[in-house]
Formats: C-alpha cells, structure tokens, sequence
C-alpha cells in the first residue's frame, strides 16, 4: 500500500502516529442521510485521501454569500498584509481572542501558514469580531488543502454561509456568549449530575461553561476533534452541543469522588480533555454524543436567540465585551448572604434554586414579589404583586416545615385570557420541585422522554394554549402568531394529549401547577389549604404530604443586578 500524500504542511511522523492512514476508499453517495450515516461511522476518518475529498465536497455545497472571497483573492492579498514578517513572528487577529494556534500535526511550515491564513480573513471578514474556534479549524483544513490559498478559501465559505438555519461557528462575541449560556442550559438539563458538582465547586459556574468551545476546538487531540469535524460538516453546530455534554458526562464519571478545588476545575477540565484518549475512544465519544435525546435544532435556535436578547439587556453587543464573562451573576454572586432574606428558605436552598433556573436569568439577583406573611393569604393579592413578572419562583412552606415550589416561566396576567375560565400556559422550561425533607427537581416530561413527541414546523401552528371548562372537553384558543415564538412552546410539538403541557393555571379561587391525571400544585383561594400528587406534565412524585396546610407563600422575580 501506497503511503498517504501527506500536504507538505504535515509533519508526517507525527500524522502516522495520530491518525494511521488504511488505505483510500471510494465513496459512492453523497446524498446527506448517507452522508451522515457515514460521517458517524466513521467511514472516511482513516483515509487521509478521502477525508480531503469529502472536506471539499461538503464545503464546496455551502450555500455562500455572493461575494465570497476564494483562492484568487488570497494570492492577491498575501504578500501585501505578511510582507516581509516571518510567517512564525506574525500576530493572530484580535478576533481569536489570545487563542494558540493548535499544532495538529503541523510542521513549522505548517503552523507559520495558519497565522498567514488568518490574517488575510481578517482582513477579508471585517464582520468577524470574536472567533476563537477558527484557529483549529483552519488548522485541520491545512491538512486537507493543496496549498494555502485553497485553505483560505475553504475557511471563508465556512464563515459565509448565508443559510440561517445552518449556522457553523460563532463569529462575534453576542454570539458566542449566547451559546456558552445555552450550553449551560443544556448542561442544566442533560448532565445533572455533572451540572451539580460544577456548581458545588466552581464559585461562577458559567466560568466553567464558557470554556466549552475550547474543549473542542484546541485542547481535543487532533484524531478525536477530525471526528467530530467530519460529522459537523454533515449536521451542523449541534453537534458541537453534544460533543461538549457527552465530554462533561466522561470528566464527571472520572473524577466521582475525588476531590476538587473550584480555582482548579476548569483546568482540570482541559487536562482531561487533552488526555482523553486515556478514557474513551472517539467512537466512544461519539457514540456518547448522539445518545443524548437533545432539542431539536430549531429549539436550540430559539433559546439562543432567548439568551442572546438578554445578553443585549445587559450591554453586550456584537462588537465589544464591555461586560465580561467575570461578571456574570451566578449562584453565589447573585444569591449572596448579605442582601437576601426569606421566610421559607435560606441562602443554600435558593442557590440550589438558582443553579436550575435558565441562564439568562441567573444573571439576575431575586427580587422578593410576594410574601404571606407580609402581604396578606389572599390570591388576589399574589397575582397582583406578581403582574407583569417573567419568570417566578414559587415558594411554599407547609405547617409540617415541608418546603416545595416551582419555576413558572410566565408572566400570571395570561391567566386573563381566557375569559373567566381556568385556562392553562406556560411552557417547557416550568417545573417544579420540593427542597425539604430532601432536595428533588421534576422538569417536563417531554425533556427526559422525547419519544413522547415528535417537533413541528413552527410556521404550521399558532400558538395554542389550553383552557378548561367545568366541563370535560377542553377548548384551545390562539394568539398572534407574529410575535417570538418562545423556547419549548407547545405549538413546537406534537404531543400525544394536552395534558402533557399543563403547566400553570390561575382562577379567582385556585391556583394550580402541572396537570393531567392529577396535580402537581394546587393552592386554594386563602392560601390555606392545598394538595400535591403526581401528574402527567411533569411526571412527579407528590412534592409534600398529599394534603397540606400552608404556614408560607412567597413569590420571587429576577431582577438586573444594575438595577437598584
């Protein structure tokens, strides 16, 4: 067998020894069900000759916008940006922000490209602001590339692809911002269990969290990150989102029990990133990756677009950072001893509170909206403390010292729209949960058990909300459809029944929380007496004893830490 035609940008000792070459195949189909099939398989990964032709099929088929800079721009441009500096002393362009140029088997020739390559987008893409992840990617392409230009040209139809839908990498810092705190989301969602150790041991999690892009793009060893590039061209930046959980999954796994310093983590987090191949293969990985059931792309999108609208709020736009990562509000800054006071629970229990809320609000600080015990046991005096509030936390002590509560994301004058009647909305992002005797969150059904639902097209539904009637049939009504479709709608899922997305209701004599064979909360009128037991839209156990008498209601909002 023929030894593979390395480009002369490849240092080829180290090459043989990451990626042994087997032998070029033919690939027959490039229709993308097959392709994605293959490009999980792993067809094409230990066929460097291969590899190259599928890169350059995939990237060629970008839909680009019109004027793309290609191969003959760059000749054109090289000479006159580089000039006389040598490729090895030349700087990297602010928008990679300090990021180091991954070797990847690169020789020095190699490596001295990568930099020249990056300058001359610079110069190309004065759009591009913040885009840590292009050093790696540039750096593999190289790989793939008879010469520089051609790399060049590759890079930039990456960064001009002009199908929203498609989005490929992050190219300012709103955008990359925005998908650390989705990641986080996911994270809070997805991996549990690796979410509460973080969060026990990191002082801002979301410091944590924002080295996810890294992970990937620079501190995965050159074999794995190939992998995951060679299904990313196939199917997009979720699968980005997947590599990360599934990384977090393998570092929680490793290191259960041992101990960790929270100056430390994200450290350690690299280093067992960079050293994974002594944990798990990269069809491991991968195979831990697409078994996490996730959103559907256009849930994600929309989350995104949720995070990133609150990033805006608080001042950061797409060309400059004027708030930092450091200054993010999380668990421990935003739940502080010194400025928070409740009835029902202390600093620990609201900060177990806070480290399940969305990221975009867990920016914020709580704000106490309503409390029994100053405002009255009255229901008409709840929702009117808590009007024009998105989200709450609901917070209830019972005369047995139980503590139980839940998230609801929307605002309490919905309740309005339903003419009188007990009308139910809400959406996915509810849940609800009970702190004492012991700590336990139930989130939507549909989250843990998306089988229960396949999503469709937003464009195809208005946005429906359920009501219910003393009679047994349920109604549905509808609003404008023109307005932001919000993260986990129901509209976006074809469920089997409507009791799946029961989530909050509000009369002038109850108030209720989760619904569909039973009730997850239910208050009365006075705030005196309620009952919990398990229903369908949360799947939960009973939050309490079934029956309860209520010692304490308190109703909690966000507020903008800058906001005094």
């Amino acid at each position: 067998m023929n030894p593979p035609a390395y480009s002369c940008f490849v240092d080829r000792d180290k090459m043989d020894s990451a990626i042994p070459d087997l032998g070029p195949k033919e690939l027959s189909c490039m229709e993308l069900p097959e392709l994605k099939q293959l490009a999980r398989q792993g067809y094409w990964a230990r066929s460097y000759a291969l590899r190259g032709q599928v890169y350059q099929r995939l990237i060629r088929d970008i839909p680009c916008r019109t004027v793309t800079p290609d191969a003959g721009v760059y000749r054109d441009i090289v000479g006159k940006i580089v000039g006389k500096h040598s490729s090895a002393s030349l700087p990297l362009p602010e928008f990679v922000d300090n990021t180091q140029v991954p070797s990847y088997c690169l020789n020095s020739k190699g490596e001295g490209a990568v930099r020249k390559i990056l300058l001359c987008i610079s110069n190309q893409f004065p759009d591009v602001s913040f885009c840590p992840a292009l050093p790696a990617v540039v750096a593999l392409l190289l790989h793939y590339s008879a010469d520089e230009a051609e790399c060049f040209e590759k890079a930039c139809r990456i960064l001009a692809c002009k199908d929203p839908s498609r989005k490929l990498v992050d190219q300012s810092f709103l955008a990359f911002e925005s998908s650390c705190m989705t990641f986080g989301d996911l994270v809070n969602k997805y991996c549990q269990a690796a979410h509460q150790l973080m969060v026990a041991v990191s002082e801002d999690v979301l410091q944590v969290y924002a080295d996810w892009q890294r992970w990937l793009f620079g501190e995965l060893p050159l074999s794995y990150f190939a992998r995951v590039f060679d299904v990313f061209l196939v199917e997009g930046y979720k699968v980005l989102y997947r590599v990360a959980l599934a990384i977090l999954k393998f570092f929680h796994k490793a290191r259960a029990g041992q101990p960790l310093e929270s100056d430390s983590v994200k450290q350690d987090i690299r280093t067992f990133v960079r050293d994974i191949a002594k944990t798990v293969s990269p069809e491991k990985l991968l195979e831990k990756a697409f078994a996490i059931r996730l959103f559907s792309r256009k849930e994600i999108q929309l989350l995104q677009m949720a995070n990133e609208k609150a990033l805006k709020q608080k001042g950061i736009t797409v060309k400059q950072k004027s708030v930092s990562l450091s200054k993010r509000q999380f668990v421990h800054l935003a739940v502080h001893a010194d400025n928070f006071h409740s009835e029902i629970v202390g600093v620990k229990e609201m900060r177990d509170i806070w480290s399940w809320v969305p990221e975009r609000f867990a920016l914020c600080q709580p704000l106490l909206l309503f409390s029994s015990l100053q405002h009255g046991y009255s229901l008409t005096r709840f929702y009117f403390q808590c009007e024009g509030r998105e989200p709450t936390v609901l917070l209830i002590k019972t005369t047995q010292k139980e503590v139980c509560g839940a998230y609801l994301s929307t605002d309490w004058s919905e309740r309005n729209k339903f003419g009188g009647k007990l009308g139910f909305f809400g959406t996915g992002e509810c849940f609800v949960f009970r702190l004492q005797p012991e700590v336990q969150r139930y989130e939507w059904v549909v989250i843990k058990h998306p089988e229960l639902t396949k999503p469709v097209s937003l464009e195809s539904t208005s946005l429906e909300s359920t009501t219910v009637s003393s009679s047994p049939s349920h109604s549905l009504s509808s609003e404008s459809s023109d307005r932001l479709s919000p993260f986990l709608a129901t509209r976006h899922f074809n469920l089997p029944s409507k009791t799946e997305s029961l989530f909050m209701a509000g009369g002038s004599d109850c108030l209720i929380i989760g619904g569909g064979g039973g009730q997850a909360l239910y208050i009365d009128g006075d705030l005196n007496r309620g009952r919990t037991g398990h229903c369908d839209t949360f799947n939960n156990q009973p939050l309490c004893s079934e029956n309860f008498l209520i010692a304490a209601v308190e109703a909690w909002g966000f507020q903008d830490p800058d906001i005094q």
